[in-house]
């Protein structure tokens, strides 16, 4: 499996009287690269035909790879959540203390009598 993409491409070639300058359709190739990012950059190689069935199979698998590891996570998720409720529940049951006094008496103004 791999990440990336396949790129199509047909080119002008340098010489000045081939019909390739002329006509869309007689341009060279088609030619094959395998695009991908990698560290921050994109780099792309050509690849020979040949080897695009396999290209993209194994592209086609890293998408599926990909999905999965989404939905592994988006289950992780949810059963991390679960269990942060089920905290929250269980220490708001165990907050059943008496009633605090109101805030208008603190330590030192408040005297007995």
């Amino acid at each position: 499996m791999r990440r990336g993409s396949i790129n199509e491409r047909r080119m002008k070639c340098g010489q000045a009287n081939c019909a390739c300058q002329r006509d869309p359709k007689a341009r060279h190739g088609p030619y094959y690269t395998l695009t991908q990012a990698a560290d921050g950059k994109t780099r792309s190689r050509y690849v020979a035909a040949e080897q695009i069935t396999l290209l993209r199979r194994q592209i086609e698998a890293g998408h599926e790879f990909r999905q999965q590891v989404e939905a592994y996570w988006d289950a992780c998720e949810q059963w991390a959540d679960a269990e942060l409720e089920q905290t929250q529940a269980a220490g708001a049951a165990e907050k059943k203390g008496s009633r605090q006094a109101s805030g208008e008496r603190s330590g030192q103004s408040w005297k007995r009598s």
